[in-house]
């Protein structure tokens, strides 16, 4: 009988085209993610230089907003030493400002060759310069004149501030910035800020301008060099070089392939900017940085999809060999019943006819009759037998045999059973052992059994060989028969399998190789073949020693 066709198919199409659909998809998902990347990091490069700018003015926005205002805190009563003290710890703590000018000043209601606006008067006692060398702050005494940039700008802003300031209330934020500070490109000038009692002391001055009467003012002049500033790069991933160039910088070699890209200073510094270069390679070096993790993690869900449908494809796989071997048990265990089932029922038929039978043909048909019941008997004990084992329901009754008598036994057994079978037999080192002699005559049965079955008529042989090994008995079974593929050896011992050949279409339910496997192990041993095609198999069956 041929076995059934198409009831399960496997449609190799479906599972390529499977593979090919995730293999595109995975490799869309990389190109689309390394594209991403990449316009991600370049537009880090563009915006992340803020955070470098930041970082790097730090130190600027900290002289500014806190140690220059600490001039007010003298009130005008700084002179040369401290004046020298104070530049000694600025010139320590921000590198970037190159000298310091200290004024001196005076405002009263006469001139002595200042500045006189308002009825007031606004004057240099003295100019004092500061720079620092070698970890020393050096000073010396300088002359200026009224016109000197710096101090008539100042001057000019603190007299309108005293003629025409609200001393009703404090000063805001915008009014000192504007009237205490005066920002240049690479300069600050800085004047201590009035409290409201000084302005009214100098309105009364404006008014009685025969009086001699001054207030003392103090005044610095901070000279900066950007180039001092010490630049954090707290994004060298994304930028290779940055350097503080003046504004108007502007390379002629731009054609080396680099990204560049710029943030101007503010303040003190709006002459100069941030000046941002990374190569090519550099950020290409980036993304690859960061595309790394991403296709890992989508390499990751690429191999879990196949992961998926391969145990998908092996379960279907299992329930295809599953259903064969079922189907194959079925249609042969029929066969196997349905075969003596009808010899049993035309002796049956024979015997009870109204025709008269011989002797002869009576002990015939009995002869069949009992034949035939052994082997329906015989194929149920092997299934009732193995579902025993299976269920670990038997005991093993173990009992000493003399091992040359017992292979010599079933030689004997067979030989009379098949005359054209050629069975020997060798028993080296070991003459008796404890175990069970049915098991293990099931086991002997089984494999000479199949030695028979699957040999060319004319190469029907068999040498068993008993040997000791350590704490082992080996028993080895040698045939010179069709042999087994190499992809099958795998498959032999399961339960139902059949191996697909000539010998094999009628006969066999798959039994008997997986119910000696099933007695060795329950007798503790072990059970392997090796195998060549057309050439023959042996199958060595390894038992722990006991005598």
């Amino acid at each position: 009988m041929k076995s059934a066709q198409h009831v399960y198919r496997k449609n190799f199409s479906l599972i390529t085209i499977f593979l090919i659909l995730i293999s595109v998809a995975f490799l869309i998902a990389l190109y689309v993610s390394y594209n991403l990347m990449g316009k991600y990091v370049e537009n880090e490069f563009s915006s992340k230089k803020i955070d470098v700018l930041e970082q790097t003015v730090k130190p600027y926005y900290d002289l500014f907003q806190n140690k220059i205002p600490e001039i007010t805190s003298y009130q005008g009563f700084l002179d040369s030493a401290s004046a020298a003290k104070y530049a000694d710890a600025v010139f320590h703590d921000y590198p970037f400002v190159k000298r310091i000018v200290f004024y001196d000043m005076r405002i009263g209601n006469q001139a002595k060759g200042g500045l006189v606006k308002n009825h007031l008067g606004i004057w240099v006692k003295a100019t004092f310069q500061y720079h620092y060398k070698k970890g020393r702050v050096f000073g010396k005494r300088q002359l200026i004149t009224p016109d000197e940039t710096d101090f008539k700008q100042m001057a000019l802003k603190l007299s309108d501030y005293i003629t025409f300031s609200d001393t009703t209330r404090g000063s805001t934020q915008s009014e000192i910035f504007h009237t205490f500070y005066d920002i240049k490109p690479d300069k600050i000038s800085y004047s201590n800020i009035l409290r409201r009692e000084d302005i009214r002391i100098f309105r009364e001055l404006q008014k009685h301008g025969n009086a001699l009467s001054f207030s003392k003012q103090n005044m610095m002049t901070f000279f900066l060099d950007p180039s001092l500033l010490k630049i954090k790069n707290t994004h060298k991933e994304l930028y290779q070089d940055v350097t503080i160039q003046p504004v108007v910088y502007d390379p002629l070699d731009t054609g080396n392939g680099n990204l560049v890209t710029e943030e101007p200073l503010s303040g003190a510094f709006s002459n100069s900017k941030l000046y941002f270069s990374s190569a090519k390679d550099y950020l290409t070096a980036e993304i690859n940085r960061r595309f790394m993790p991403i296709a890992a993690l989508v390499l990751l869900i690429y191999f879990f999809l196949i992961l998926i449908g391969w145990l998908i494809y092996r379960n279907l796989n299992v329930n295809v060999k599953l259903f064969k071997l079922q189907y194959d048990f079925i249609n042969n265990f029929t066969h196997e019943f349905k075969t003596p089932v009808s010899v049993i029922k035309i002796a049956g038929s024979n015997l009870s006819g109204d025709s008269e039978l011989s002797e002869r043909q009576r002990k015939q048909y009995g002869k069949i009759l009992n034949e035939e019941a052994d082997k329906l008997n015989d194929l149920m004990n092997k299934l009732l037998s193995f579902t025993q084992l299976e269920n670990k329901s038997i005991d093993i009754k173990k009992e000493e045999i003399d091992v040359g008598e017992f292979v010599n036994s079933y030689k004997e057994t067979f030989k009379i059973k098949y005359p054209d079978f050629k069975i020997s037999c060798a028993v080296h080192g070991v003459k008796s052992f404890y175990t069970d002699p049915v098991l293990l005559g099931s086991v002997f049965q089984n494999l000479i059994e199949n030695a028979y079955k699957y040999s060319h008529p004319d190469k029907r042989q068999l040498y068993i060989n008993v040997t000791q090994d350590k704490r082992n008995i080996i028993f080895s079974f040698a045939d010179k028969g069709i042999g087994i593929q190499k992809k099958e050896l795998d498959n032999i011992f399961k339960k139902f399998y059949r191996v697909e050949n000539q010998y094999n279409q009628n006969g066999s339910v798959g039994l008997g190789l997986a119910f000696c496997k099933e007695l060795v192990n329950f007798m503790n041993g072990d059970i392997i073949v090796t195998s060549k095609m057309n050439e023959g198999s042996e199958f060595i069956v390894t038992l722990p020693y006991e005598n």
